[in-house]
């Protein structure tokens, strides 16, 4: 589980990286990923948060399974990301049949691929 500390929670938060972030696309993930400007590099926490439209399911339990899903594996991959990032994860109604690894290894190859892991 993500600490509130890790969390984007405010909506503004969300539109700034919206607005001002770049994006990488998976199958069933979209990745918006945004460089706080005044974010030290080891003060600054990466927060991480989790957009889920009704399209995706009208169902409000599915919808909660996957965010648990999405928010265990990035609590898994958190300390391999550079902090000072705002990153919003965007699910499509694709992602409903995917597994807790399927979700963990498309998050690392988004992650990978908008450079913010250690070593990249």
């Amino acid at each position: 589980m993500l600490s509130k500390l890790h969390r984007l929670r405010k909506t503004q938060d969300f539109l700034t990286v919206y607005q001002r972030g770049y994006r990488r696309n998976s199958a069933d993930l979209s990745l918006r990923v945004y460089r706080r400007p005044h974010a030290q590099d080891a003060v600054s926490p990466t927060r991480i948060g989790i957009s889920i439209s009704q399209k995706v399911s009208k169902r409000a339990v599915v919808r909660n399974r996957l965010k648990r899903q999405l928010r265990a594996a990035c609590s898994q991959l958190l300390p391999q990301i550079k902090p000072g990032q705002d990153i919003v994860l965007v699910v499509r109604s694709t992602a409903l049949q995917c597994s807790y690894q399927q979700f963990l290894q498309q998050l690392k190859q988004l992650f990978t691929q908008a450079e913010i892991l250690h070593g990249h």
